[in-house]
């Protein structure tokens, strides 16, 4: 019996080119607490829980963020996201990829931590209707990367099992959620991060872009 797989997708520079909005959303919002940190830290923040991203904050800038401080960053990094949405614009073969996964028959879901609020600006350029193809996002789940949860509550949504799961991502923090649910990651290079680091935290397999996924394909038990 053919075990028939599964595709996970991130969507933060994995489908959508949206890292560095994000990036420069995010200084905007540190900017308005008069927070300093250097864009290329926040880069590397990318993608990882909210949780997770306070705690380096803290320990990064040694500043205070309570509750309501977290929150209202939080806010601020929404708003100044969605100013940037008309920039956002799919990854080179994102729409082909997924596009050629359904009309092969095998079953894709995403997997964001990003809320609704912003995951939706990215959606809509991708031209992926939630109500229509699966999609979980920070919202729906206790905890985000490198937790597991996404992608758990995403081959749920499938009805797969999460062994059977490829998880395609662009971060590191993509890759050990992977690696915690014994899933295999697949990294992308279009988010900034290098094929050695995605490697290093356990991608059996790494791609410039989904334009490059789509044409090696068949490496992941995907056939033409």
């Amino acid at each position: 019996m053919r075990i028939e797989p599964v595709f996970l997708f991130d969507l933060d520079g994995t489908l959508v080119d949206s890292v560095y909005e994000h990036v420069l959303a995010w200084k905007e919002a540190l900017d308005s607490e008069g927070i300093d940190l250097s864009v290329w830290r926040i880069h590397r923040k990318i993608g990882m829980s909210g949780g997770l991203f306070t705690n380096q904050l803290i320990r990064e800038t040694g500043v205070a963020i309570d509750e309501e401080r977290g929150e209202r960053l939080r806010k601020a990094h929404a708003a100044a996201y969605r100013r940037m949405g008309e920039r956002i614009r799919p990854l080179p073969g994102a729409r082909e990829l997924l596009s050629w996964l359904s009309g092969a028959g095998i079953r894709w879901a995403i997997a964001t931590s990003g809320r609704m609020e912003t995951a939706s600006v990215n959606l809509k350029a991708l031209g992926v209707d939630p109500d229509k193809s699966p999609v979980v996002t920070r919202d729906q789940v206790k905890y985000a990367k490198p937790d597991p949860d996404l992608f758990l509550a995403a081959a749920k949504r499938l009805g797969a099992p999460i062994e059977t799961a490829f998880v395609v991502g662009d971060s590191i923090w993509d890759m050990l959620a992977a690696a915690r649910c014994r899933a295999l990651g697949v990294g992308l290079l279009c988010g900034g991060y290098g094929a050695e680091e995605l490697q290093k935290a356990t991608a059996f397999r790494v791609y410039e872009d989904p334009a490059d996924l789509l044409l090696h394909i068949d490496e992941l038990g995907g056939r033409r």
